[in-house]
């Protein structure tokens, strides 16, 4: 079993940057395909950015996309978001995830492990 730990986050002024970390522990981080969400207060948990660990593919959300990066360290067991040109709107918890699975990974049940969540909050 996998154990993913998130860091990074926090308050960052409308046009700034921040980049979060997900680390895993129990199992190579590269053997997942890995997500991120995220959860904005009275809101569903929403699909962010996603990266498949056998070709390394990405995909976004349109509302992050040319803003936000998902990678891959493998030899840190970590999966990283950098988040550039942050607006308001992204202010939410932010979640990473892995999935066996290689179907569905924009949706929150795809995903079979969890991090604890980090919240990001943008002032505008």
């Amino acid at each position: 079993q996998v154990q993913f730990v998130q860091s990074g986050g926090g308050l960052v002024q409308a046009g700034g940057s921040l980049r979060l970390s997900c680390a895993a522990s129990g199992r190579t981080v590269s053997r997942y395909n890995m997500g991120w969400f995220r959860q904005a207060p009275g809101k569903e948990r929403e699909f962010v950015a996603c990266l498949r660990w056998t070709i390394g593919s990405t995909y976004y959300a349109d509302s992050v996309k040319g803003r936000f990066t998902i990678s891959r360290d493998n030899a840190n067991n970590t999966v990283y978001l950098q988040m550039s040109t942050l607006k308001p709107e992204d202010t939410a918890v932010y979640y990473c995830a892995g999935a066996s699975t290689i179907l569905g990974l924009t949706t929150p049940k795809a995903y079979d492990y969890w991090g604890q969540g980090t919240q990001v909050t943008v002032s505008s």
